[in-house]
């Protein structure tokens, strides 16, 4: 019989809709971009390209199955506990992505003379099948074992010896929360966020001394480096601000739910948690992107040459106006390495 919808689950399916449709399309766009430019195809963009084929995964698919689950048809378990699995898989696999971005920026600070001879392509590819791989292997773990059915059996008396019967499908059935606190939030959710935390204030920690490096040395324009500093250390600090606003309070709630079984909490709650995650699928195009100037440039001519149709006269000029380029041609010479490796980073 069909589940009526609540007001609350209608609401919850249109933010949905709605975050689907600004991720789907904001991170092909990324793709696109890497692809039409040649300036974005190294080793640093390609951990960017992973993330936005995760997040097209979210919106194409995660969303979807998503509003399945919380509309509740009747399956078999192991349909069900199918259909939840790609929601763990993907997001976990956003995470991983977030933080081999961060990792990848920590070294380009740290190492700039180095950099493009420990990031190889090579290796950049390994790290991001690594992310692929741990992301499988982690969100299939309830498909190994780790799930609600010997609850569920113990429950229903009746059908004990089968492991086929229909149930309501809904993601908190067939999901173990041990799995999602233990396992999912205090391994792979949490240690991440907080690695990111470290590597952050190390990244903004070296820039500073960067920035007063270049600035006792008198050099001939210190407030454009430092503006040029200041929208770094913002867009760090926006990153790890919505990775936390996005998973935290999901999490959270699924720590009330385990160890505080009496505790009701209110439906809008949940949906909000929920969304906010698949959200942050939307929100990283804007952050890993469009600060770029790179990314920017790109999409101009992709919006001019294949939406509107219009013959852009500078798509060749594309490589000449790379962010790292605006000291170099007026000044003619080349500044410090860390100076020059930290612009084209970015």
């Amino acid at each position: 019989m069909a589940q009526s919808v609540s007001a609350f689950q209608a609401a919850y399916i249109t933010i949905e809709v709605l975050i689907a449709l600004v991720s789907v399309p904001g991170n092909i766009l990324v793709i696109w971009a890497v692809k039409m430019n040649q300036a974005l195809q190294d080793a640093t963009f390609s951990f960017i390209v992973s993330l936005a084929v995760a997040d097209v995964a979210v919106g194409a698919l995660v969303i979807p199955l998503a509003i399945v689950i919380n509309v509740g048809p009747r399956t078999e378990f192991y349909t069900c506990l199918m259909v939840a699995c790609p929601v763990l898989i993907l997001t976990q696999s956003s995470i991983l992505a977030l933080l081999a971005i961060a990792v990848d920026r920590y070294l380009r600070v740290k190492i700039p003379l180095r950099y493009k001879s420990v990031v190889t392509p090579k290796r950049a590819a390994v790290a991001i099948a690594c992310c692929w791989i741990i992301s499988l292997l982690v969100g299939l773990t309830p498909m190994f074992g780790w799930n609600n059915l010997n609850k569920m059996r113990r429950t229903q008396e009746a059908n004990a010896s089968h492991t086929a019967f229909v149930i309501r499908c809904q993601f908190e059935t067939v999901i173990s929360m041990e799995y999602m606190v233990y396992f999912n939030f205090f391994v792979w959710v949490l240690p991440p966020l907080l690695l990111m935390l470290i590597i952050y204030l190390e990244v903004f920690n070296l820039i500073r001394k960067q920035l007063d490096k270049k600035v006792s040395s008198n050099s001939s324009d210190p407030q454009k480096y430092y503006g040029k500093e200041l929208k770094i250390a913002k867009s760090l600090a926006l990153v790890l601000f919505l990775f936390a606003l996005s998973w935290l309070p999901l999490h959270t709630l699924n720590c009330i739910t385990l160890f505080c079984p009496s505790c009701q909490t209110p439906s809008i709650l949940t949906y909000i948690a929920i969304f906010l995650t698949h959200g942050n699928s939307a929100m990283n195009p804007i952050v890993y992107a469009f600060r770029i100037k790179k990314f920017r440039t790109t999409f101009l001519q992709i919006w001019h040459q294949y939406i509107c149709c219009e013959t852009d006269k500078n798509a060749n000029n594309l490589g000449n106006t790379e962010l790292g380029n605006w000291p170099l041609e007026r000044a003619g010479t080349v500044p410090d390495m860390p100076y020059l490796d930290l612009q084209k980073s970015l």
